[in-house]
């Protein structure tokens, strides 16, 4: 008998590998066939190599970090309100964002992204 793991503990594992920038990590929590969208439809990555190779470079920077604000789970939908810390083009700065995970058989089937409104540090 196999355990598949949670919906709310595969999108808590995957927030941990990113927070530990462990790319690989991070890729093992999503079905080889998912796909990322910036919400609300626009498909950005379709598969684990297209994942990965979006998230390399990002998974490199020194302050990435993902704060979790809020969860809410319903059924295998989980919504993620998160502030995220990165090294943008324009310099280090903060995010604020909504993903949307859909979690089929243990694994991140999909997310969904919706972008808040990018703060730079002050230098």
């Amino acid at each position: 008998m196999t355990h598949t793991l949670s919906p709310e503990a595969v999108v808590q594992q995957q927030l941990d590998a990113y927070n530990a920038r462990d790319l690989e990590a991070w890729l093992a929590t999503y079905a080889d066939d998912a796909q990322q969208f910036e919400h609300p439809g626009k498909l950005v990555a379709s598969g684990k190599a297209a994942i990965r190779e979006r998230s390399r470079l990002r998974f490199q920077e020194p302050n990435l970090h993902a704060r979790l604000i809020q969860r809410s789970v319903m059924e295998n939908m989980v919504i993620d309100h998160e502030e995220v810390t990165r090294t943008f083009p324009e310099g280090t700065g903060t995010i604020r964002l909504v993903a949307i995970y859909q979690i089929a058989k243990g694994k991140i089937q999909s997310g969904s992204f919706l972008f808040g409104t990018k703060t730079l540090d002050q230098s």
